[in-house]
Order: C-alpha cells, then structure tokens, then sequence
C-alpha cells in the first residue's frame, strides 16, 4: 500500500519524534528546496535564504511544537516565511505606513492589459529583484505565498491598508519596469 504524500510526510513527523535520524534527513531532503525558494524570493540572496532554511529547520525538528493542526509542510512555510522576515527587519526594511503619514489612500489607476505583456519567466524575475525590498517583500508573499492583505498586514506588522498600498505600487512598478524593457526608470 503507498502512502499519499500527506500521510508519508505525517509518518516521518511522527518517526522524528522518535528520534529516528532517517526521517530527519528524509524530511529535509522533501522540503529543502521548495524552502529555500520561498525564503529566496523575499530575502533577495541566496546567503541568507541558506541561513534562513538551516534556522527553519533547527526550529522545525523540534517538533514538540508541532500540534498536527496544519500539515508539516504548512507549518514549516510559515516558520521559513517568519524567518525570512526576520532577515529584512535585521536590514532595517522600512515600510512606510501610510497611514500615518497622513495620505488617506490612492487612486486606483487603469492598469495596463497585463494579458498583453508576454514575457519570460526570466525577466519577470529580474524584474522582481529590482524592486525595492519592502515591496517585494509584500508582492512575494501575496502573489507565491497565497498569504491573504491581513496575513501580510500582522507579519511585517503594518497596516493592511499599508499591505495593499505597497502591493499596488509594486505591481505597478513591476509592470513599468517589464513595459521598458527592464528599465527601472
């Protein structure tokens, strides 16, 4: 009988508990690149994206936080994901927020057909990186992570208004920079 992956995943969980070091190794060899991507695209570098998978998963082994509520694999994006935070804030990632900068809101603009714009995988990810960290940050989290505004709002701590500002003048600037040819002016 194979197990699903779900189930194949729970039963190396529940062999780690028991201090089996295959399934240690097992468990990381599963998920150890699909981490090391998600750190990458909000960290910006690939030295502290590494950094980030190996305190992921000193911090995931000990499993006796782990309550089976989500599935490893969730439970380990969200301590890759917090950790990847943790990186820009030591950067001192400035986000500004503005509602307390005293501007009420903007204007949502037509956004050009973005069905229109065919580009390379290649160039929209160069054209990621060019962004500045906040708003990568934010873009990366709403667009790959499926994260939700509030989600994004109480993991970077600002506003959700601020999510939503910052995910619109990313994806605006994305689209001017891909629109130039990769030119960020």
């Amino acid at each position: 009988m194979e197990l699903t992956a779900p189930l194949y995943y729970d039963e190396l969980v529940a062999k780690c508990k028991q201090g089996d070091a295959q399934s240690y190794n097992a468990l990381y060899k599963g998920y150890a690149m699909a981490m090391f991507n998600t750190s990458l695209r909000i960290v910006n570098n690939s030295t502290d994206a590494e950094d980030v998978l190996q305190e992921a998963f000193v911090a995931a082994f000990r499993l006796d936080n782990f309550d089976y509520s989500s599935t490893f694999g969730a439970w380990l994006k969200r301590i890759v994901i917090n950790k990847s935070i943790d990186v820009l804030r030591r950067r001192k990632l400035t986000v500004i927020d503005i509602d307390n900068a005293g501007v009420n809101g903007f204007q949502e603009e037509e956004i050009p057909d973005e069905e229109n714009i065919k580009l390379k995988v290649e160039e929209i990810k160069k054209a990621i990186i060019k962004l500045p960290s906040g708003y990568r940050t934010v873009l990366s989290l709403f667009l790959f992570e499926d994260y939700s505004y509030s989600e994004i709002a109480s993991a970077l701590n600002i506003t959700e208004s601020t999510v939503r500002t910052q995910y619109y003048r990313a994806r605006q600037k994305l689209l001017h920079t891909l629109k130039n040819g990769g030119k960020d002016e």
